[in-house]
């Protein structure tokens, strides 16, 4: 971890999002309160960690975190609110959801939801500050696993693959088979599929 410096805040929550770009499935955002005497080694921004380590990892931080939590906005809140404001949405939830309620936020990225307690944002946090990397890991599994779930639901679009993001093969599919209600209609691919039938 590069150098961060902590505001002067005992109970401290990292926030991190993961799916603002895919074209399917709720956005997920985790919050985590990392308990300083029970240090996990290792963390960090969990695009850059294979999924094997992130598996360990957030088992890891669910064990040891004085408090953890996840928050999404579905489909239908995406499609309504636009995806920057059901992320804030979804970070909101994941702060309110936490069993303990931190005195200071950090927030991966160059925006903040409205909080009831202090917060800052933090460019490329996942990388910078624990708390947020732990964030990304719970967020990113949690996220993956619901992939992998909609992959055996719909084998054939080849989600546990792309895990929803607009990748060629996923562009493919969806032309091919067509769009499932999990998709998000304000997305420009499905939304120019959809105007074409």
């Amino acid at each position: 971890m590069a150098e961060f410096v902590y505001p002067n805040y005992e109970l401290i929550a990292g926030v991190d999002e993961v799916g603002r770009g895919p074209l399917v499935g709720a956005v997920v955002t985790a919050a985590v309160i990392l308990d300083p005497s029970n240090p996990i080694i290792g963390l960090a921004d969990s695009k850059k960690l294979s999924e094997k380590k992130r598996l360990l990892l957030a088992n890891e931080v669910k064990q040891k975190a004085l408090a953890w939590s996840l928050g999404r906005a579905e489909v239908e809140e995406i499609d309504e609110l636009n995806i920057l404001h059901a992320t804030m949405l979804a970070m909101q939830r994941a702060v309110k959801n936490l069993k303990i309620q931190p005195h200071f936020v950090l927030v991966d990225g160059n925006r903040i939801p409205d909080l009831p307690m202090p917060a800052q944002s933090v460019v490329k946090g996942d990388s910078l500050v624990a708390e947020i990397s732990a964030a990304s890991i719970l967020a990113k599994v949690a996220r993956d696993q619901e992939m992998i779930a909609l992959d055996q639901q719909y084998p054939q679009y080849g989600f546990a693959q792309h895990k929803g993001y607009p990748t060629k093969l996923h562009l493919e599919k969806l032309q091919q088979f067509g769009v499932l209600p999990q998709y998000r209609r304000s997305f420009a691919p499905v939304r120019k599929l959809l105007e074409s039938l």
